[in-house]
């Protein structure tokens, strides 16, 4: 018996399938301007995401357990803040929305209609946005 068997499933078996999203990737200033056009059809989210920072490691992760929306209901956008910082001091001025991280944005009519940030993110109701 090997020490992992003592506390009982070992790490292959207590694996369980990562759900991946349909996310974008913002890299481009232009983008912003497709977001607001693709927003009068259908909501556009950004994820702003802080790599070294484990509090939005831990967020992302939420969001994406509970994220249980069809690619048709909205686009996903995520944002490396610190690889793209003009991107993401940009879309703070465009959509007037306070600089956060993490920080989600959800992006209708070419307007921020909501935004949170830290756990706050996991307390939006998506679906009143949808």
């Amino acid at each position: 018996m090997g020490l992992l068997n003592l506390f009982g499933k070992n790490k292959d078996q207590s694996k369980k399938e990562q759900k991946v999203l349909p996310w974008q990737k913002l890299e481009k200033l232009e983008q912003l301007d497709e977001i607001v056009k693709r927003s009068k059809g259908k909501p556009q989210l950004i994820y702003k995401h802080s790599t070294t920072c484990g509090i939005s490691r831990m967020v992302l992760n939420m969001f994406t357990e509970a994220y249980a929306f069809d690619e048709n209901q909205a686009d996903l956008y995520y944002l490396d803040l610190h690889s793209y910082r003009d991107v993401s001091n940009e879309t703070g001025y465009k959509f007037q929305v306070m600089h956060q991280s993490p920080q989600l944005l959800i992006i209708k009519n070419g307007v921020a209609v909501a935004h949170a940030s830290h756990g706050a993110i996991s307390d939006m109701d998506l679906e009143s946005y949808l």
